[in-house]
């Protein structure tokens, strides 16, 4: 027999499922009699709880459809750090016997920064003690902060929702001839690529949000202040986007100094437009609100990107393909193509190089004072969020895959 696993882990987004979906069908044509799922990330495999992908395949035909428009991850995430392969070696023998009782001979990993760990550390492994067993990492992450490549599947669809959002806001805060200042907060712990996605929420004639602020850039309250009370001279609303991660000149977050981390050792942060609403609203003086948008930034399936979901079930047939290659420790990537015309190819990178990176948004795609992008950010992002995808419909909802195996009552 020829198998292989494939689990999802950290924050879910709109494509992922059309990652696995991707996993699922290449490698049903390269060959594998069985494509193993691993519930809840690493966690299932660890503890042996995985279900038969190709047989849910084999049973209804219409599933791998279903599955690319469901949203968050189908085989259910964990956040959980492998240990040093040098020092806990047994872990990592556990799996290889697992694996081998199983005939799996791939690993897939489909993730973001953190997950890609869990990629390079099984590789190490398996490749120092000479064990036939190929791990390729396919890439996802609303951040779009994954190094080596040039966005991440998940992104666009998260871009597009966050646009979309800002932009059905903007016709929202004009409607009253009051002074007013609408904060939303988008998600972007270390990067600005998903806050600045909210510049292609303007239009020829509404040139909202008027300011934008990413982590890359220090953000003086100072400036935003006075920023602020310039644009209310010349209009009655003003819409900021902000990064829920940005920091001050001294590195500090201007949400909370000592934010709680994760087990990555991540500042888990929110707060950051309730800051900022309280610091505008006491220098102002005018009716504010801030609106955190959330989870819905990973999980609009009914505003994805086509876009979005076409790249990232081919990505993740290319992440097959280099197993097939007999490669392992790899990075499936994406490369944008020179030419008018927005056209990528897949390649790959060592994950080692990718592996707890940030990706940082180039100085130059951000103005000069910090509070916007410029036209080469829009231009990257443009192409991205192209093309509506259907979801299916049932007595006016969307209707997605039922998940069973993942509502189970934690221990």
């Amino acid at each position: 027999m020829k198998n292989c696993i494939v689990i999802q882990s950290g924050g879910p987004t709109a494509a992922i499922n059309a990652s696995l979906a991707g996993v699922i069908k290449r490698a049903s044509e390269v060959g594998y009699d069985h494509v193993y799922g691993g519930i809840n990330g690493i966690v299932g495999v660890l503890s042996q709880n995985i279900c038969d992908l190709t047989e849910k395949m084999n049973a209804d035909p219409e599933f791998l459809e279903k599955l690319k428009v469901t949203p968050a991850m189908y085989l259910g995430s964990c956040r959980l750090r492998l240990p040093d392969p040098n020092a806990e070696q047994a872990v990592y023998e556990s799996l290889y016997s697992y694996f081998r009782s199983h005939d799996i001979e791939t690993f897939f990993g489909i993730g973001g920064n953190d997950s890609m760990d869990t990629v390079m550390k099984l590789a190490s492994f398996f490749s120092k003690k000479d064990h036939p067993i190929s791990v390729i990492g396919i890439p996802k992450t609303i951040d779009n902060d994954l190094l080596c490549t040039d966005h991440t599947p998940g992104f666009g669809s998260a871009a597009k929702y966050v646009a979309a959002t800002l932009r059905e806001m903007a016709y929202d805060t004009m409607i009253y001839p009051v002074k007013s200042i609408t904060i939303v907060e988008v998600m972007g712990r270390d990067s600005g690529w998903l806050t600045a996605a909210a510049a292609l929420a303007r239009t020829n004639e509404i040139n909202a949000p008027q300011l934008i602020y990413l982590p890359e850039v220090p953000f003086s309250i100072e400036d935003c202040i006075a920023d602020t009370r310039s644009l209310l001279k010349e209009r009655n609303s003003v819409l900021i986007a902000v990064s829920e991660g940005v920091k001050d000149a001294n590195g500090d977050y201007i949400s909370a100094a000592d934010a709680k981390k994760d087990k990555f050792g991540h500042a888990m942060l929110s707060g950051a437009g309730k800051a900022l609403e309280h610091i505008l609203g006491q220098a102002l003086g005018v009716k504010i609100r801030s609106v955190e948008l959330n989870i819905p930034q990973r999980c609009a399936a009914h505003l994805a990107s086509k876009t979005d979901l076409d790249e990232a079930f081919g990505l993740a047939g290319a992440g097959v393909d280099l197993a097939e290659e007999k490669k392992t420790g790899l990075m499936a990537t994406m490369v944008r193509e020179s030419g008018d015309d927005y056209r990528i190819s897949y390649g790959s990178v060592p994950v080692s190089e990718v592996a707890n990176g940030v990706k940082s948004v180039p100085r130059d795609f951000i103005n000069e004072r910090g509070n916007d992008v410029t036209d080469k950010m829009v231009k990257y992002l443009k192409p991205l969020i192209q093309g509506e995808v259907e979801v299916p419909f049932n007595e006016g909802l969307p209707d997605f895959i039922p998940i069973p195996h993942l509502q189970e009552n934690a221990d």
